[in-house]
């Protein structure tokens, strides 16, 4: 990021002028990012990727997560964290009044206000123990601005469920199947859409599941063509990349 690009930030309100001031000050070397000790904050990536970095709140100091929050807050007035303990969200709240906590999804965010969510993602669960990782996808894809509609508990166990809800699936422009178990959800609905499918495993299940590596093994080898998996329990990155789907979609870059 050359100075140039700096000014040219900080004139579309991409930067704030404490945020440039705090690039320039640490040399051209550094100019990207901000080197705190322990992180070392990307700064430059919502202009390479379209999306601020995120921080992932598991095994951060209190100490080092308010310092993380502010730091981006101050160059994004928004903050989004996943994994995190509601002991870091009691800390973090005198800070950040207006700092929000899901407990059952561990989203730790600070977010703008009246913001406009757009085109149409579906994020489905096989059962209702897949909650909250559909719930860190479902949040992740709303606080980067995509529009989200929720179909719980629609497993193959009871396969008229969800063949109830092919014309909603049919209208998203992007599909993410949560399941546990042996992870039959996404194969079924990538025979019934045309849009493209984000399977996720989870750990949910009895013990020769292992932990969520049956279901992964089984999304893997899944003959339903349009699926890609990502790793067990991760809401969060098939949050990200279904809004990826999502703004190409709608035309956004």
């Amino acid at each position: 990021m050359t100075i140039e690009q700096i000014l040219t930030a900080v004139k579309n309100e991409e930067m704030t002028i404490s945020e440039a001031a705090n690039v320039l000050e640490q040399g051209t070397e550094n100019v990207g990012y901000t080197d705190m000790g322990y992180a070392r904050l990307d700064t430059d990536r919502k202009q390479r990727t379209g999306f601020a970095e995120v921080v992932f709140c598991n095994g951060k100091t209190c100490e080092q997560l308010e310092a993380i929050y502010k730091r981006i807050y101050d160059a994004e007035g928004e903050v989004l964290g996943t994994r995190a303990t509601k002991e870091q969200y009691e800390t973090l709240k005198i800070a950040f009044p207006d700092i929000c906590y899901d407990e059952l999804s561990r989203i730790l965010k600070i977010e703008k206000k009246d913001k406009e969510l757009l085109g149409n993602v579906v994020v489905c669960t096989a059962g209702t123990a897949d909650i909250p990782v559909v719930e860190e996808a479902a949040q992740t894809a709303e606080f980067f601005g995509t529009k989200v509609n929720r179909i719980y508990d629609v497993g193959v166990s009871g396969i008229h469920r969800l063949l109830s809800k092919t014309d909603e699936l049919q209208l998203a422009n992007c599909v993410i199947a949560v399941a546990g178990m042996e992870g039959a959800l996404p194969s079924v609905i990538g025979g019934l859409v045309r849009n493209p499918v984000i399977a996720v495993p989870t750990s949910v299940g009895y013990g020769a599941n292992f932990e969520g590596l049956s279901a992964l093994l089984t999304m893997i080898n899944s003959c339903a063509n349009g699926i890609a998996v990502v790793n067990i329990d991760n809401g969060y990155g098939a949050g990200y990349m279904a809004t990826q789907m999502n703004r190409l979609a709608l035309g956004i870059k």
